[in-house]
């Protein structure tokens, strides 16, 4: 050009034509005031080539207006150096059109300021291209907006790299849509902070898969709420691994509802730490299939509570291991319910700890069946307090062993009602030791069996006191066998 450019007034520039502007060369271009820059028209911007776009100085850049920016045509947008990207305004970025934002080069991409990223509108987040978006450092996306994230394709979601998951903001956590969070690869799920994990809503909760719940790491599933963990969908609570049972905190156990404890696999529940145990509600505990019920450790039942404990449903009872009854406490044992006591098996009668058998309640001893009063050992049966023996049925007493019977001690003899010594079979009567004939009141000596009274051994005979011998009844002396006098 004959003339030089640098001596153009402002005025002087707007008023060029568009072919003038068109045959200014690179240097020209490169020479050009900010002021001068500021002064072209949107049609001089429009008419630049590529190579003229490119001569701009970052300064130059910096001065364009808005509409100036949004004047460029997208080739050059897509020809524009890294420099030049960044020497944009934050106005001048967010005057990008949706076609120009798309033709930006990843590096482009990459090279821009967090305060550029910012300032991006949730129109040109959503153009970005999936390469583009994987393009963005952690620095960039931790500067974006909550809007400008729910803004982020699903699909572009779904490719962004674990160091950019973990960038996000709590505040943009929040802000995915559900669609976006269904989408997230179970790495970047992995990836979350505790603080991430604990921003996101029950909504986003319900929303994630079964892969990426399974995904949460065991700081991640610890750093739920209860709120969060409720909103577990049930079909995931069955895939928690055992790791991840384990690392729920106490009121997130709690918070469970019933129906995602009923799908907690077995050997998760195996895993359940006893302060979890603890933590579980007498509704939870109801809750339990039979075997999740077999699935707890000794601990686990150890630590239960007399509410939880009475909360076990009647058939699950049934199912429990002997090593389980066998850890049950003595005021356990003293809060299961008559059904509940009704329900054990003969084996299970058969494993109680002779303190077990001390803690019974009257109204539980006679609850236990008659068959399983038949299989209990001479020390369980010694272990009867005095209490629980009155209480037994004269079904129950006439179950009892005859080894049981020798090992009856004079208090718990002496506490029998008379319509217990009345149902006293003939080996039973023969089996009761001599101090335990001692210790018979008069009405119980009364109360014996005529034909009972008859197989008295002799040294059960010597050993009664003589105001035992005045109870005799004219029936019961006329039993008595010439051996026997």
């Amino acid at each position: 050009m004959a003339f030089s450019i640098l001596g153009f007034t402002t005025d002087g520039i707007a008023a060029l034509g568009t072919d003038s502007i068109q045959s200014l060369s690179t240097s020209d271009i490169a020479a050009l005031r900010t002021d001068q820059v500021a002064a072209l028209t949107t049609d001089h911007i429009a008419i630049l080539s590529t190579s003229q776009i490119r001569a701009l100085t970052t300064a130059g850049i910096a001065a364009l207006r808005t509409d100036q920016v949004a004047a460029i045509e997208t080739a050059d947008v897509a020809a524009m150096k890294t420099s030049q990207l960044q020497a944009l305004t934050t106005d001048g970025v967010a005057a990008l059109t949706t076609d120009q934002i798309k033709v930006v080069e990843n590096g482009g991409i990459a090279a821009l300021k967090t305060s550029q990223i910012a300032a991006l509108t949730s129109d040109q987040v959503m153009a970005l291209t999936t390469s583009q978006i994987g393009m963005l450092s952690t620095a960039s996306i931790s500067a974006l907006t909550s809007d400008q994230v729910a803004a982020i394709e699903t699909a572009d979601i779904a490719v962004l790299k674990t160091s950019q998951i973990s960038a996000l903001s709590t505040a943009s956590i929040a802000a995915l849509t559900t669609d976006q969070v269904g989408v997230v690869s179970t790495a970047g799920i992995a990836s979350l902070k505790t603080a991430q994990i604990a921003a996101l809503t029950t909504d986003q909760v319900v929303a994630l898969t079964t892969a990426q719940i399974s995904g949460l790491s065991t700081s991640g599933i610890n750093a739920l709420t209860t709120d969060q963990v409720a909103a577990i969908q049930t079909e995931d609570v069955a895939v928690l691994k055992t790791a991840q049972i384990a690392a729920l905190n106490t009121a997130n156990v709690a918070g469970l509802t019933t129906d995602q404890v009923g799908a907690m696999t077995t050997t998760g529940v195996a895993a359940l730490k006893t302060n979890q145990v603890a933590a579980l509600t007498t509704n939870q505990v109801a809750a339990l299939g039979t075997n999740q019920i077999t699935a707890l450790s000794t601990a686990g039942i150890a630590a239960l509570s007399t509410d939880q404990v009475a909360a076990i449903q009647t058939e699950d009872v049934a199912v429990l291991k002997t090593s389980q009854i066998g850890a049950l406490k003595t005021a356990q044992i003293a809060a299961l319910t008559t059904d509940q006591v009704v329900a054990l098996t003969t084996t299970q009668i058969s494993g109680l700890s002779t303190a077990g058998i001390n803690a019974l309640t009257t109204d539980q001893v006679a609850a236990i069946q008659t068959e399983d009063i038949a299989v209990l050992k001479t020390a369980q049966i010694a272990a009867l307090n005095t209490a629980n023996v009155a209480a037994l049925t004269t079904d129950q007493v006439g179950a009892v062993t005859t080894a049981g019977i020798e090992a009856l001690k004079t208090a718990q003899v002496a506490a029998l009602t008379t319509n217990q010594v009345a149902a006293l079979g003939t080996n039973q009567i023969t089996a009761v030791t001599t101090s335990g004939i001692a210790v018979l009141s008069t009405d119980q000596v009364a109360a014996i069996q005529t034909e009972d009274v008859a197989v008295l051994k002799t040294s059960q005979v010597g050993a009664l006191k003589t105001a035992q011998i005045a109870a005799l009844t004219t029936d019961q002396m006329v039993a008595l066998t010439t051996t026997q006098i």
